[in-house]
């Protein structure tokens, strides 16, 4: 298939800037692959979907704030540096995305804090917007952490054209966020609430988690119309064998298997044996999905309304069938669904 193939004109109108105000009252559209229906629900009504035994598998990935600013040495440019991936614990080395990227060049010293709490020194020019930093301080690794942590910001997506609020810190994390790592947030769990949980766990469900730290790479765009010359950009995934355990006892019971999220689909599909069970992983996934593509793991998945052209949006299809799940995209366009983070989420049965 093709890069123009998943062109889809989203009204500016319909990204959602803010989340709704209870996690579990988004809008749900459910796409009935069998019967080719589409039905329109509350997140929370995803409860009527799944049965004692039944599995879902979240992505426990932590959002840190990654999005920090400095001032450049001599002419105090303001400058914002993106904390993209930590390359080395010890010498605190970092790759990072600076902006403007025209005024950062290798040997410049960028200042953070307003007492110069945090110094960092340009080592390397990876591309075009990309820089590795050397962060220069003293203290432990802790101590570090705990500076990045105050003057770090939560860091929404450039498309949420606002200043990041309060609420952010707490509802741009899923409530099940435990290891620390990522850039962007899982966001098809951003819908799951406590009392949601409770009431599946109630029903009978099992809940496996992996970790997939999501990384800038997820929105890159793609840029060849041929989507084979694609290359993703590589993300750390762990899969636990507790969590395969969990997984391929609902396959082998013939249940519902749930990927809750892209993240989720994109870590199992890595990590498959040749008989079609899933496998403990540890280490780097760049798994592009697209269609046409064979599932191996889950039979089911919820996921929100990506971006035109989106590599999320190809999985998507792949998934739904590329047919229906366009049609399903027109329709939230015409309900007036919310997209992107904090928008409304599609289960696909």
């Amino acid at each position: 298939m093709k890069l123009s193939q998943f062109k889809v004109e989203i009204p500016s109108n319909l990204i959602a800037s803010h989340p709704v105000e209870n996690r579990d009252e988004s809008r749900l559209m459910v796409v009935n692959r069998a019967e080719g229906t589409i039905e329109h629900k509350v997140f929370k009504d995803v409860l009527d979907y799944f049965d004692d035994g039944d599995c879902m598998i979240f992505n426990n990935t932590k959002v840190f704030p990654a999005r920090l600013y400095g001032n450049k040495e001599k002419t105090g440019a303001k400058i914002e540096v993106f904390l993209l991936r930590e390359l080395n614990r010890e010498t605190l080395l970092w790759d990072v995305l600076v902006d403007p990227a025209r005024k950062i060049r290798i040997g410049n010293k960028l200042y953070f804090g307003d007492n110069d709490q945090l110094v960092a020194e340009v080592i390397d020019n990876t591309t075009s917007r990309g820089r590795t930093l050397r962060f220069l301080f003293d203290g432990s690794y802790e101590e570090f952490k705990s500076i990045i942590d105050n003057l770090g910001e939560t860091p929404l997506p450039k498309y949420i054209e606002r200043d990041v609020e309060p609420e952010d810190e707490e509802r741009y994390q899923t409530i099940y966020a435990e290891v620390e790592g990522a850039v962007a947030a899982p966001t098809a769990g951003l819908h799951f609430s406590k009392h949601l949980l409770k009431r599946l766990e109630i029903k009978g469900l099992n809940f496996a988690h992996i970790t997939l730290h999501v990384g800038l790479g997820t929105f890159r765009q793609v840029e060849v119309e041929d989507l084979t010359k694609h290359k993703m950009d590589s993300e750390e995934v762990f899969i636990s064998e507790k969590t395969s355990d969990i997984v391929n006892n609902s396959k082998k019971a013939k249940s519902k298997i749930c990927a809750v999220g892209t993240t989720v689909m994109r870590a199992i599909e890595t990590s498959v044996s040749t008989d079609g069970y899933l496998k403990q992983y540890g280490g780097w996934s760049n798994k592009f999905i697209f269609p046409p593509y064979d599932f191996k793991i889950a039979n089911s998945m919820i996921t929100n309304f990506h971006m035109s052209e989106s590599t999320l949006l190809m999985m998507v299809c792949a998934f739904g069938g590329y047919d229906l799940i366009m049609e399903a995209y027109q329709q939230a366009i015409k309900d007036k669904y919310r997209f992107y983070s904090y928008g409304d989420a599609m289960l696909i049965i």
